[in-house]
């Protein structure tokens, strides 16, 4: 992975921590490789109201540091101040997209509420850094129409998402 900074998808902590079931055992590696190459070398972006820290927070028990997740989210909450490790970006409310930087576009209308947060962080970020998504399957039908928009999102268990998303849509 490279040092470019990153918008993390809350369930890339959780798959980590093996706090999602269904994941294969490579996809638990490969999201808790992804997080600690974030903390080694690279970069975190969060929205400045900290709505992303604090989802993270909620699901998660970074107190205890003891899985990989809550080692990020413990990294993330000691580095949230740091320019060297993290973007703070301002996001506007909008009434119907729910953030300004969300994009109006009507194959995004459907998407879900709580993480149009992740793609609104990406969108209002100077660098539109890409999303880091582990197991929420409906991220692959919205992925064409958020690269229109210049919105990157790496799956990083391909594999599982795609069987997730067979599983659940049939296609």
């Amino acid at each position: 992975m490279s040092s470019t900074t990153k918008v993390i998808d809350t369930n890339v902590t959780l798959v980590a921590n093996g706090q999602h079931a269904d994941v294969s055992p490579d996809c638990v590696a490969d999201c808790a490789l992804a997080l600690q190459d974030i903390m080694r070398n690279g970069r975190v972006a969060l929205d400045d109201s900290f709505r992303i820290l604090t989802e993270y927070q909620n699901k998660t028990t970074p107190g205890k540091g003891n899985r990989p997740g809550d080692a990020f989210i413990k990294w993330v909450l000691q580095n949230n101040a740091n320019p060297d490790k993290c973007d703070l970006v301002p996001l506007q409310e909008h009434p119907e997209r729910k953030f300004e930087s969300f994009p109006e576009d009507d194959d995004l209308e459907e998407f879900d509420s709580s993480d149009r947060v992740f793609v609104a962080l990406s969108a209002a970020h100077p660098e539109k850094p890409e999303i880091l998504q582990a197991a929420d399957s409906k991220w692959l039908d919205w992925a064409v129409a958020l690269e229109r928009h210049g919105i990157h999102v790496k799956f990083v268990c391909r594999e599982d998402i795609e069987r997730f998303h067979k599983k659940k849509f049939g296609s």
